[in-house]
């Protein structure tokens, strides 16, 4: 058994014995959240793109049923804040009115990415750029409520979890007809330009008071539905040039923390390497990936019935993984079986210092 399926099978083990955590007595006294449709919680439902999902089969096993997460129930980050304690599932910035954003928000969007262009073809989403925007402004606010003497020790203190850049490549790089980013670099060039402007974002939160980050690589984005079926040869598992280019990216994002640990006083940057997980372990048929039936944008057709084993696929639709999936990445985050998964410390023991 190799190394890939053995984390599948740890992270498996681990959420199905359920983790405890003391509800309502959280690890950290903030969560801020910044990322794609992979954490999107409703921040896209009243813009105007088709990377939204305000009907079911979405939300078909959360509690309050659709609300814009691109899954049948929770998201990683979801059962991220349930293992850290929070009594609340983190607000959408755009329901934070009347809301205690002092813990936190998710400015997660559906489509968006790391460039302010990524996604665009879809309709409007809210680049990494903009999502920096908005949380200048939700700071301005914390700092108006707790006062400028405190506002900056409370930040300190704050979990950071930024998951973001698949949509750099699967909504940019690999849509050479829409996007222009194939034809100006290469692979190795690409993942490069990427990180580095990730990093003038990441520094700008630092200097807002942000000190400790979970960065959440990218998946094998050559493994997802929609790249196999638009990219791949006939037979194929994974498009390889689609993962072999998400890999380059976790590379420079990796020796991005390095860096930034060194370089920045008293910042903790972590990187959870995704990359390494992959559901070969489950030994499921190409037809058996996704759960619901998809349109021509790889989203789920709007009240179809979808599957009801869903806890057995790997996907939802062909793009989002299953709430069994995110578990299994929140876990495995959270307190890591192998170090190669989470550097230099899992999210447990960032939470810590």
């Amino acid at each position: 058994m190799d190394c890939e399926n053995k984390l599948w099978l740890v992270a498996l083990f681990l959420f199905s014995s359920a983790m405890h955590c003391v509800v309502g007595v959280p690890q950290v006294p903030c969560l801020f959240i910044f990322g794609d449709s992979l954490s999107d919680n409703g921040n896209n439902l009243n813009l105007n793109t088709d990377a939204k999902v305000n009907y079911k089969p979405y939300g078909i096993d959360f509690p309050s049923g659709p609300t814009g997460r691109f899954t049948n129930g929770k998201t990683s980050v979801d059962i991220l804040t349930d293992i850290l304690g929070f009594d609340h599932y983190i607000p959408a910035h755009a329901n934070i009115n009347g809301t205690n954003f002092v813990e936190g928000v998710n400015y997660a969007s559906g489509a968006a990415g790391i460039r302010n262009e990524t996604g665009t073809h879809l309709g409007i989403d809210i680049s990494m750029g903009m999502q920096l925007e908005h949380h200048k402004d939700i700071v301005s606010q914390i700092s108006k409520k707790l006062g400028k003497d405190k506002v900056q020790q409370h930040l300190n203190k704050c979990l950071y979890y930024v998951n973001i850049g698949s949509n750099d490549y699967l909504n940019n790089y690999f849509l050479p007809k829409q996007y222009p980013s194939n034809g100006k670099y290469n692979a190795d060039q690409y993942a490069a330009a990427l990180v580095q402007e990730h990093s003038t974002y990441l520094k700008a939160l630092y200097d807002l008071g942000a000190r400790k980050f979970s960065l959440i690589g990218l998946g094998l984005i050559g493994c997802v539905p929609h790249e196999i079926n638009r990219h791949g040869k006939n037979g194929s598992e994974c498009v390889e040039e689609e993962s072999k280019a998400a890999l380059l990216f976790n590379d420079k994002l990796k020796a991005l923390v390095d860096r930034y640990n060194k370089e920045l006083p008293n910042a903790k940057f972590i990187f959870i390497n995704t990359g390494i997980m992959k559901g070969d372990s489950m030994k499921l048929d190409k037809a058996n990936l996704t759960c619901c039936k998809v349109g021509s944008n790889g989203q789920c057709i709007p009240n179809q019935e979808p599957c009801k084993d869903r806890n057995t696929r790997p996907f939802f639709d062909e793009f989002h993984p299953t709430e069994m999936v995110n578990k299994a990445s929140a876990y495995m985050a959270y307190n890591s079986p192998l170090p190669a998964f989470a550097y230099p410390m899992d999210i447990s023991h960032l939470v810590k210092l």
